[in-house]
């Protein structure tokens, strides 16, 4: 592939991260919206809500085949344009069935989005010769923020639902299908020497620590997503608009650092990376946690944004280069347990914030941010290292 090839991958695939938080930001910020329209208690709006989970869970396996069949290009595209069309399925229903099932078609183009889009990312970033991944998943971090911005002033607007997610699906499919025309695949053949999900038995060990070290961290983002304004909110007695400041500081942060995440990873190597950065979330959690005010709590909330930051676009990045195993499937198996964790976090906090107290239960977020760090090396086992950016490697 050619210099400028690569070069017109890497924005096509960096504008496709972007359009994947704008869509999901677009939905998140009008839920309130569908559950006044459709009069949802917060129990059935919980439930329909799994809809999501359901299907974006369900679908990775099968991203992962399709990948390997087709190509990470091929399956990046449609299911683009899939996730685009799919915005506008929640803005019809009429009850609490039909939006769980729209929810599970718009969960399962999410999850094909995905994958297929981390796999493309991988090769990309294979023929540039340097690390991208954390540049591709700040993209999607500012996607979600100006999404969600631009989501709440739609809103506040009083623009009707339909209206709101057809102009922005028809937009969004828009700037997809230019931006699919900049990526480049140039076989979609499966190498011999790759499988697709080896047995069970037979997966190599290295996916199993990638798949932890995404459950410790996603479970900890789903933590800190759901429990940071309830814990500034309990223990501080901080008013509203104090507690939303917590995830936005940890958010902010977060994106930040991922634009810088490449230069850190490039200097450090990814194994020391992971390591450092996992160590970094767990001390600015526990800063905030033994903070004495939500004032002084807020630069620790940074402190873990920082931390969090890289570590899931580098295990993501890792898990698509595992010698003997396809791309595709590498990823699919690490971003499916790794969902599964955030999906499972903010309940298991709650449960133990039951037993105990919110702060003792946040401690499992250290916890699992040093287990994190000591799965770091593991990384190493996944080529290419630091040191060979620029070995070739064929698009599939």
């Amino acid at each position: 592939m050619d210099a400028r090839g690569v070069r017109r991958a890497w924005l096509g695939t960096l504008v496709l991260f972007l359009v994947h938080g704008l869509v999901v930001s677009a939905w998140i910020a009008r839920i309130p919206g569908v559950q006044t329209s459709l009069r949802l208690s917060n129990a059935a709006l919980g439930l329909t809500l799994l809809g999501t989970a359901v299907g974006s869970t369900g679908a990775m396996p099968v991203a992962g085949a399709l990948v390997h069949r087709y190509g990470s290009r091929t399956i990046c595209t449609y299911s683009t344009y899939l996730f685009c069309l799919a915005l506008n399925g929640p803005a019809w229903a009429f009850n609490t069935l039909t939006l769980f099932a729209s929810l599970i078609v718009f969960g399962a183009a999410a999850g094909i989005m995905n994958v297929s889009m981390n796999a493309q990312g991988v090769l990309t970033e294979k023929h540039l010769g340097h690390p991208t991944m954390s540049r591709f998943h700040a993209m999607f971090s500012l996607g979600a923020m100006a999404g969600a911005a631009l989501g709440g002033a739609v809103a506040q607007a009083r623009v009707p639902l339909a209206v709101h997610f057809f102009a922005a699906s028809i937009v969004l499919l828009l700037i997809s299908v230019l931006a699919s025309h900049l990526l480049r695949g140039v076989s979609t053949h499966t190498p011999s020497h790759t499988t697709l999900f080896p047995p069970i038995r037979h997966v190599p060990a290295v996916v199993w620590a990638l798949a932890g070290i995404g459950v410790c961290i996603l479970l900890s983002e789903g933590a800190m997503a759901d429990w940071t304004a309830v814990y500034l909110r309990q223990t501080f007695r901080a008013n509203l608009s104090t507690a939303a400041a917590g995830y936005a500081v940890f958010s902010a942060a977060m994106a930040v650092s991922r634009l810088l995440g490449d230069h850190v990873t490039l200097r450090l190597g990814s194994v020391r990376t992971v390591r450092y950065a996992s160590l970094v979330g767990a001390s600015g959690l526990s800063c905030a946690l033994l903070a004495p005010s939500s004032a002084w709590a807020m630069p620790g909330f940074a402190a873990a944004g920082v931390g969090f930051s890289v570590i899931v676009p580098l295990v993501f990045g890792s898990a698509g280069r595992v010698p003997g195993v396809n791309s595709g499937a590498g990823i699919a198996t690490v971003t499916g347990l790794g969902y599964i964790g955030f999906l499972i976090g903010p309940p298991v906090i709650g449960f133990v914030a039951q037993l105990l107290t919110l702060r003792l239960a946040l401690i499992l977020v250290v916890i699992l941010c040093l287990a994190a760090s000591s799965l770091s090396g593991f990384l190493g086992q996944s080529g290419p290292s630091e040191g060979d950016w620029n070995e070739p490697s064929p698009v599939v």
